[in-house]
Parts: C-alpha cells; structure tokens; sequence
C-alpha cells in the first residue's frame, strides 16, 4: 500500500501506518520524513549532573525519525531518568552524548521494542569529539569526561561538563524556538526564533524575517545648479552610508577635501554645489537634515540639507560662520561660505521620504 492513513480503516492499521501519517507534531522533513527532535514546553529534557557520574535527565517530548520508510516515533519522558555515565579513561578526556533512541524489532536487530534515553560512549582522544550515533536517535547533551574521572576522584565537572544539542521541532507551519545554528530548513517557507528575531528558510539560507535592513556605501555624485563649472572629488576622502526602511531614508555623509579636490571657478551666476541622495526623494522639500560646513579650526557654520530636485541635495547655510573674516552667504558653493582648499569640508545627516 503506497497511501497511508491513520485512524481510517476499520480494520489492519499498522504502526507503520500511524508513524507516516501526520499526527500530532510533525514537521515535513522531505516528502515523506519528520524532522526530529524536541517539542518545546518549558525547559523540556533539561538536563543536570545529580551524583559524581551521574546525570539526570528531565521530563519532555521528543519526535525520533528512523529511516525514511520507517517513519518517525512520538516518545515522551514521563517521570525524570537519571543515568550512570562510565568512568574516565586514564590517558585521555572523551564525549559521551545523551540520546532517546527508538528501538524496532522491525528494522533494527537488537530484538527489542521500546523507547529509551541512554548515554552513548565517545573515544578517548587527546582532542575527543562526539560519538557517531546508531539510527533511530535524537542527540539531547553532550557530556566532557576527563580523563581519570570516577566517583572516587570527584567526578564530572557538570557546571561546564554538559554541551546542548536539543534540536527543536514543531507542528508544520509553527515557529522553531531558540535555533541559531546551520541546519537546513525542513520546506521553503518554514521559520525559527533565533531568541532575538525570526527567520525564514528561503530554500537555500536562513534569511532575516522581515528583513533587517542594512546600512550601504553611497558615492555622492557631485555637481553644480548650472551644470558648469563641474567640481571633482580628486581624492577627497568620503565616508557616505545610508539605510533605506520602512518608508523612510536614513543618510550621513563626512567629506574632507583633498589635495587633487577641483572646487570648480568662482561663479559668475549662482553655481550651486549639488549632490545626489542615494535614494530618490517623494518630494523637493525645503530641510531634511543638518551639516556643518568646515574651513579649518576657527570656521564652521551650520546649513540645512535640502532636497533641491527630487534627486540632489543642497547645502543652504543657514548661520553664520565663525572666524576673522567676513564670509559669504547663501547656498554652499566654490566660494561659499568661504574659498574652499585642501583639509576643509562637510560632514552631516539626513533624513525624507523615498519615491
């Protein structure tokens, strides 16, 4: 029989028939497999040293999948099971892990039927790692055991001995909690808490859910009001970033000049200096944000940001500078509000609309 169906034929189930079919949690891993692992619900199957070797293992839920055909077992740790972990080897530390297996006389030759947590020895190794585990298992601790430890000698260090491998699973559709590592998604469209924000497993990566927005490079274009007298960054120093969320733009921009810098002549007509947003605004609008114009330790002032055209900014000055001299007023420009050299510039921030 290839179509399967629980609690459906009047007569003839198997258990088989049961593990396929989607009862209760199963989150489609594959076209007929279940991801495997712990069902959220308090700290289920916690896990905490309780004697010099032995470890105590908490009430929980678990889903184990065996192979694909086998199907998946719903398991439940009714009252808390605490287990002996073997004693150190004398030269080197190893990784013992505490799994729920899934035994079945049907697929498996242990001849017995039965669900049960147990403690898989690792190997003695200078550098130890993890067991290999049989089938039918779902990894819960992993647990350092240091060469020589016994009953007798202290026992297992348990405050940094225990290593969390709990594995989450849920109901198809519902959100994995407390996941941040690389593991695959079960189906494109599923989503995991990583304790601070979701994802969602687009069919190649996790991705951030909504997506979080990130701060990008922008190189300013630069240009005047006329389109003559085209000023050149030579090799100013620009650092310019911008965020583009939720409906708004979010820029900042620090400019100091350099010594191949082209100001452009002075204007014999009003040569205003423009430069482009990274994003096109909704609208022209007369402030979006502020900048300080500098000339050197003893001239600054301050200028609006405004957006001219729906795609250059302007610096209108809009106080008056500080230093010995007279200074020139209006919009930034060649001579405005000083005659720009080498080490002056600009630095500010803005905020406005996008189209």
């Amino acid at each position: 029989m290839t179509v399967r169906a629980a609690w459906l034929l009047p007569t003839g189930q198997t258990r088989e028939d049961t593990r396929l079919s989607p009862v209760g949690t199963m989150t489609p891993d594959g076209t007929l497999g279940t991801r495997p692992g712990v069902i959220p619900g308090g700290d289920a199957l916690a896990a905490e040293g309780v004697g010099p070797m032995d470890v105590q293992l908490s009430t929980g839920r678990a889903v184990v999948q065996g192979t694909v055909v086998q199907g998946a077992y719903p398991v439940a740790v009714s009252s808390p099971e605490t287990l002996t972990v073997g004693d150190g080897d004398q030269q080197f530390a190893r990784i013992d892990t505490l799994v729920i297996r899934a035994y079945d006389g049907l697929y498996d030759t242990d001849g017995q039927t039965l669900a049960a947590v147990e403690v898989v020895p690792g190997a003695p190794d200078p550098a130890p790692v993890a067991p290999t585990l049989p089938p039918a298992v779902i990894p819960l601790w992993d647990i350092r055991v240091p060469a020589g430890a016994s009953a007798g000698t202290g026992g297992i260090p348990w405050a940094s001995a225990l290593t969390d491998r709990r594995r989450w699973t849920v109901a198809a559709g519902g959100i994995v909690p407390r996941q941040s590592d690389t593991t695959p998604g079960p189906y494109v469209g599923a989503y995991r808490d990583t304790g601070s924000h979701l994802q969602r497993w687009d069919g190649t990566e996790w991705r951030d859910y909504p997506a979080r927005p990130q701060w990008r490079d922008w190189s300013p274009t630069w240009t005047t009001s006329t389109g003559q007298r085209t000023p050149a960054w030579g090799n100013a120093q620009r650092t310019c970033r911008y965020l583009a969320a939720d409906g708004v733009v979010h820029l900042s921009f620090e400019i100091v000049f350099g010594s191949s810098t082209a100001f452009g002549a002075s204007p014999t007509t009003a040569d205003n200096w423009r430069f482009s947003l990274p994003v096109p605004a909704r609208t022209v609008t007369g402030a979006i944000g502020w900048a300080e114009l500098t000339g050197g330790t003893q001239q600054r002032c301050v200028s609006r940001v405004r957006a001219a055209t729906t795609n250059l900014f302007e610096l209108d000055i809009s106080s008056g500078s500080v230093g010995a001299a007279a200074q020139n007023g209006g919009i930034a420009d060649s001579v405005s509000p000083w005659t720009w050299t080498t080490g002056h510039g600009f630095r500010g921030t803005a905020m406005y609309e996008p189209a």
